[in-house]
């Protein structure tokens, strides 16, 4: 069966990947002021990022938990159904119709399931999203601070360049600013709070029905 439990991600909500190592400390000097910066593997060896993924884990842990045991319910459902499909048809003449019926209703039962899922957890991709979105509203300046005292003009991402032998690796000067202008972040949105993504649709939305032109009024007889 498909893990069911996968991070919530509504409107990008998220930061998914694993933290990756960053690299060793910047060089005295940078070829001509470029430098590279790895911001993924910043964000996810800042303080306040890992902080708060130690911290989620005990706020949010009824509702990994129930998710968790949920997960479980729903293997045991759909594992035997699963292993009986797989048995029927390998029947010689087995019914194809009743074949496609039976995994329909697996397909049926993991989708639902999923959706179940992600109601459960969607206090937690909130959470998720609300540091991500502190953490970037930090991340500009940290750049910026780190490319100035490094005496950097051009700042690329690893996967711009094909070669950099004398390059400036940014990394962990733009984390040591990171962590010094967010040292840690709150891990629970306010009440109502929604993602940038979201409010951005919900703004753009707005802003085209006020486009429109209203209906014109019909005169009753």
């Amino acid at each position: 069966m498909k893990n069911l439990i996968k991070p919530v991600l509504a409107a990008g909500l998220m930061l998914t990947a694993a933290p990756v190592m960053v690299a060793a400390p910047a060089a005295a000097q940078s070829a001509q002021g470029v430098a590279v910066v790895n911001l993924p593997a910043v964000i996810a060896n800042s303080n306040a990022f890992r902080v708060a993924e130690q911290q989620r884990e005990v706020t949010y842990k009824p509702q990994l938990d129930q998710a968790k045991a949920r997960q479980a319910q729903l293997a045991a459902q759909i594992n035997p159904m699963v292993t009986k499909l797989r048995a029927d048809s390998q029947v010689a003449g087995a019914d194809r119709n009743a074949l496609q019926a039976q995994a329909a209703n697996i397909q049926g039962l993991e989708q639902s399931g999923q959706r179940e899922l992600q109601t459960i957890l969607q206090p937690v991709g909130l959470s998720q999203a609300y540091v991500e979105e502190q953490i970037r509203g930090q991340l500009n300046a940290a750049l910026e601070n780190a490319a100035k005292a490094n005496n950097v003009t051009l700042v690329l991402s690893p996967d711009t360049v094909l070669y950099a032998a004398d390059t400036l690796n940014l990394n962990q000067a733009v984390l040591d600013e990171l962590n010094r202008l967010l040292p840690s972040a709150q891990i629970v949105p306010p009440a109502g709070w929604e993602p940038e993504a979201v409010r951005k649709q919900r703004a753009a939305a707005a802003a085209q029905q006020a486009q429109q032109p209203a209906a014109p009024a019909t005169s009753g007889r």
